[in-house]
């Protein structure tokens, strides 16, 4: 991974440390920051995060992040909630967000025996694009999440908790997952590693 310059995006969300060592156990040292020059510098850009729609959305608009993210043209992967604000529109807090992806982001309805959050290990299936080169269909990873983007033409990856839903988008150099790779074993540390190789 020599020769890379990754950016964590820097804003109000949790989960970021264990992001930035799951990149470290790759050899990769990244700088988490909110600095525009050094998000456009970059190599690659990573938009993780555990967080509130909402919130998360007026901090980005405040700081002028939100354009920064929009203007980039290295590699963009966005984790969890960085999924979600990629989307058009989230129900949480009713929330116009980056709108890379033409998803509007839904609550899981808690009907059928359905537990909100969806938390654990879920499979994936009908993977396609570069994140999963290298994986087989089915292989299970971590999630942690009230809200989904629906299945629609950039969908890279669907699982299913009471209805199917996007695991991953990709639409030109954003790619994005609902699930955490830093916290998905092998199958996870293959995800980044195969963002790390674009």
């Amino acid at each position: 991974m020599k020769n890379k310059m990754v950016a964590v995006v820097r804003y109000p969300a949790g989960n970021i440390r264990s992001v930035l060592f799951a990149l470290e156990r790759l050899g990769v040292k990244a700088e988490w920051t909110a600095d525009p020059q050094v998000l456009h510098a970059a190599t690659h850009v990573i938009l993780p995060g555990v967080g509130e729609a909402s919130t998360a959305m007026l901090h980005l608009r405040e700081t002028g992040l939100d354009e920064v993210i929009r203007q980039l043209q290295q590699p963009v992967l966005g984790i969890c909630l960085g999924l979600q604000l990629f989307c058009r529109h989230s129900e949480e807090g009713n929330t116009t967000c980056l709108g890379i992806f033409p998803e509007t982001v839904k609550r899981f309805l808690p009907e059928n025996g359905i537990k909100v959050p969806h938390m654990g290990w879920n499979t994936c299936s009908q993977t396609s694009g570069l994140l999963f080169e290298g994986l087989s269909e089915d292989n299970a990873v971590y999630f942690v999440h009230s809200y989904f983007a629906g299945v629609g033409p950039d969908t890279a990856a669907v699982a299913q908790h009471g209805t199917p839903f996007s695991a991953a988008l990709q639409r030109d150099n954003f790619f994005a997952v609902q699930f955490h790779p830093e916290k998905s074993g092998p199958v996870g540390q293959r995800i980044l590693q195969n963002f790390l190789t674009l």
